[in-house]
């Protein structure tokens, strides 16, 4: 390789190392606005659980729409991926478990709502039926956006429309950690809310010390119980699906901050290696020019 191809690969990678560093910044400081939200809302979120959950042990939400289960084939996927790629296998990652949670399902019998691009592309190349699709490119989602795509959710599950409910999405577990996880919204039940309250409480920290609600007390509702579960139920599940978009807000930019700091330092690594081979190629030319200056030299002395 000529040594003017070589400086123009390490001018080249160099460009490419300042285009990622910056994309570092910027994923870092979103990373720590979103993980941020998405832990201070954790305790919200388990509260409004908490209450679905010992509602969940009343026999009239047991007689709710919402909790019927019926073991019909169709399911309604709520998939939540990033619009940009360049996250790692974040994306890849969480369609992989959308898959998983759709095999033995006929296309025809999947209804798919997208909040991202990436999931979005992904279903409709493959023929399935994209009900709604959201843009995923603010981080400040309002509460009405999923509480809109809830109801929509909800009436198409009590005229039948649905008999299962799934959301999948990319569960924060930490910086350098994020776990594709699918959660049943609906039917509504206790075992599939303890998974969600549990998979809220983390590992560490101050709120792991938190009680699990094993045994939940139930709720004494009284009359009309049906009205006041048809507004309270929604929008408890609602805050539910607005935490999972929140969790998957701080997995994408901190994967995102990863994969630019893994490309910062490899593009830094391929640059000093081009500049060794640079100043290798460089001195042997030195060295070969010598050398003729040398043998020259001691031809003409003789």
């Amino acid at each position: 390789m000529a040594l003017k191809d070589i400086k123009a690969k390490i001018a080249a990678t160099d460009r490419t190392h300042k285009v990622t560093r910056a994309m570092e910044a910027v994923s870092a400081a979103k990373m720590r606005k979103t993980q941020s939200a998405a832990l201070s809302g954790r305790p919200y979120a388990r509260a409004a659980l908490a209450i679905l959950t010992r509602l969940s042990g009343t026999n009239t939400l047991k007689r709710h729409p919402l909790a019927a289960h019926r073991s019909g084939p169709k399911l309604a996927l709520v998939l939540i991926t990033s619009d940009k790629g360049l996250a790692g296998a974040l994306n890849s990652a969480v369609l992989k478990r959308a898959v998983a949670a759709l095999e033995g399902r006929a296309k025809e019998d999947v209804t798919v709502y997208a909040y991202g691009k990436k999931g979005e592309e992904y279903f409709r190349r493959r023929g399935y039926t994209i009900a709604r699709a959201y843009a995923n490119a603010r981080d400040d989602v309002p509460l009405a956006l999923m509480e809109e795509l809830v109801a929509d959710l909800t009436t198409a599950f009590t005229e039948g429309a649905f008999d299962r409910v799934v959301t999948v999405y990319s569960h924060f577990v930490s910086t350098f950690e994020q776990a594709p996880t699918a959660r049943r919204l609906l039917p509504l039940s206790l075992g599939a809310l303890g998974d969600i309250v549990a998979g809220i409480t983390p590992a560490a920290g101050k709120w792991s010390r938190e009680p699990m609600l094993d045994a939940p007390a139930a709720y004494t509702i009284e009359s009309p119980a049906r009205d006041v579960l048809g507004l309270l139920v929604p929008r408890l599940i609602a805050i539910a699906l607005y935490h999972m978009l929140l969790e998957a807000k701080a997995a994408e930019h901190s994967a995102r901050m990863v994969a630019m700091k893994n490309a910062s330092d490899k593009s830094k690594e391929v640059s000093r290696d081009l500049v060794r081979l640079a100043n290798r190629i460089r001195q042997a030319a030195i060295t070969r020019e010598v050398s003729e200056i040398i043998g020259g030299r001691e031809a003409l002395a003789t």
